[in-house]
This record gives structure tokens, sequence and C-alpha cells, in this order.
């Protein structure tokens, strides 16, 4: 995979907070701390377009005819 270098600016607080998680040991630099944080950013970004799709998917599938109590049955009985 191609890499591209960046150049960004932090605070010193900001600065303090990663050489933090560094000298926890939870990462071993500056680019592998940043790269973490880019990749939990997409998995959360995806995590909300599905489920603004399965609520597009439930208002565009119309009114159900059941009964709040059978949906919540439905729910019980792992059939929703």
């Amino acid at each position: 995979m191609e890499t591209i270098r960046k150049s960004i600016t932090f605070t010193t607080q900001q600065n303090e907070w990663i050489r933090l998680q560094i000298d926890k040991g939870d990462f071993t630099n500056d680019s592998e701390y940043i790269r973490d944080l880019v990749r939990k950013d997409q998995a959360e970004n995806l995590k909300l377009l599905e489920l603004k799709n399965a609520i597009d998917l439930g208002f565009n599938s119309g009114v159900s005819s059941k009964k709040i109590s059978d949906l919540m049955q439905d729910v019980d009985n792992g059939k929703l």
C-alpha cells in the first residue's frame, strides 16, 4: 500500500496526550497513533452509514399491520 507523508500541527496539550499514549506502550510512535484514530473514525462512520441505511429501509418498508406486542414477541423469539 502506498504511503503519503503529511505534516500536521498539534497544540502542546494534544502533543502531550499523544506522547502519553506512546509512553503507556499503546503505540510505538505518533504515526501509529494517528493511523489508529483514522481507522476508528472510518469504522464509526461506516457504522453510522449502516444505521442510516437501516433507518431509511425501515421508513421505506411501509406500515406494519402487527401490534407492538407482536413485534416485541418477535424480538424476544429472535425473529427480528
